[in-house]
């Protein structure tokens, strides 16, 4: 875990990210190598995937623990001199209180950042009411504020993985969260030209992060710069990206008993010689 100088160089070093001209890339790490290799390949900053931690876990997405995902930012921050933050899910309670000091507990693993989303996991109520949401978004900048270094609060509107493709709903969630305090505004699943665009000028000056890591998504990073996206993120991206390619060698040799994936693998010297210097 860093010091508490280097935290505070990193959050600073975040918090800059956000604040110049331009948009930049968060890719999404799963453990501490595939930390230690973004790092190496000259990313600014990264962030958690709950997704791709829990498959390393053998869970589904919304099955980890608060304390195991403490544990694995613990796992991250440690590897890497990068800025790091994280998904926070929805801040493992209902209770605006609960949210607060989930954010307490994750700037002692080293992180500088996390975000809190409206999701609620209640299958018959997927999205939290927008007034209960602004609560809890409220309770966490709150939470960031009191902390000795500028931690930074991404707040996420769900509506869109919950099959509620409302582009006017939530961008009232965006633009109320924005005042309530949020430093980063987020609706992982808007893909158009419109629907991002839409996003960006409803909470403008406040930086918007959009996730570019879906089947289809055809808008480069120049376009989306163009359009004022500040943050991009990949999600679980890169972790499925993996477990498809141990997927697809482990049915190779179960099914055609043959070893071509081999060829396709990155040497076994240059992966352990990228481990070892970083």
């Amino acid at each position: 875990m860093p010091t508490d100088h280097a935290r505070f160089a990193r959050a600073l070093a975040f918090k800059a990210l956000h604040e110049r001209a331009g948009l930049f890339i968060i890719p999404n790490p799963w453990d501490a190598g595939s930390a230690k290799l973004l790092t190496g390949l000259g990313f600014e900053a990264l962030a958690t995937t709950s997704a791709g931690l829990a498959y390393s876990l053998g869970k589904a997405d919304g099955q980890v623990t608060r304390e195991e995902l403490l544990q694995h930012a613990r796992s991250i921050t440690s590897v890497t001199h990068l800025p790091v933050a994280a998904d926070l899910e929805g801040g493992f309670g209902d209770d605006p209180a609960i949210c607060a000091e989930t954010i307490l507990k994750a700037a002692e693993t080293g992180l500088v950042g996390g975000s809190i989303e409206d999701a609620s996991r209640d299958p018959a109520n997927p999205i939290y009411p927008l007034p209960f949401s602004v609560e809890r978004v409220k309770a966490a900048v709150a939470a960031a504020r009191s902390l000795p270094f500028p931690f930074t609060l991404t707040a996420r509107a769900e509506n869109y993985l919950h099959g509620r493709a409302d582009l006017q709903d939530t961008i009232l969630r965006l633009k109320a969260f924005a005042e309530a305090g949020a430093d980063v505004l987020f609706a992982p699943g808007l893909r158009t030209r419109q629907e991002i665009e839409s996003a960006v000028n409803a909470v403008r000056p406040k930086p918007l992060n959009v996730i570019m890591a879906f089947p289809g998504a055809d808008l480069t990073l120049d376009e989306l710069a163009g359009l004022g996206v500040k943050r991009v993120s990949l999600g679980s991206s890169l972790a499925r990206a993996a477990y498809g390619a141990f997927f697809r060698a482990a049915e190779e040799v179960r099914q055609q008993g043959s070893f071509t994936y081999a060829s396709s693998t990155i040497p076994f010297a240059e992966i352990n010689t990228l481990l070892r210097n970083r």
